[in-house]
């Protein structure tokens, strides 16, 4: 199986300003994307929605000499507000399932991880 990183970045002003039924019918696209992943053999091994990039920490630096800051990485209209790590076969139904998120949150970003750590 090959893990699959789905970025979600948004317009965080924007969310804050959005009703709490319009908030739900995202929720409620989210829990139909899960589910869909589930039904048809994805696996979903991370997820979640971050914080405001207004308490993020940028660490920049080596060990003994770090600078943290607060705030985003880089300043711009929408930051990250959320993340899936999903393990698949078939990348083409994969993106077919991010539609269902794509209908309600605009463009999202799909990659293939290398590998990486065990």
């Amino acid at each position: 199986m090959t893990d699959y990183l789905l970025l979600i970045p948004s317009d965080e002003a924007a969310w804050d300003a959005v009703p709490q039924a319009e908030r739900d019918a995202t929720y409620a696209k989210h829990m139909a994307f899960g589910e869909a992943l589930a039904a048809r053999g994805h696996q979903v091994k991370a997820g979640a929605e971050l914080q405001p990039s207004a308490q993020a920490r940028v660490v920049r630096g080596a060990p003994g000499a770090v600078s943290v800051t607060t705030g985003p990485y880089a300043e711009s209209a929408e930051q990250l507000s959320g993340f899936y790590l999903i393990s698949s076969d078939d990348l083409d139904d994969l993106l077919d399932c991010v539609a269902i998120l794509a209908d309600g949150e605009g463009a999202l970003e799909l990659r293939a991880t290398t590998g990486g750590m065990a």
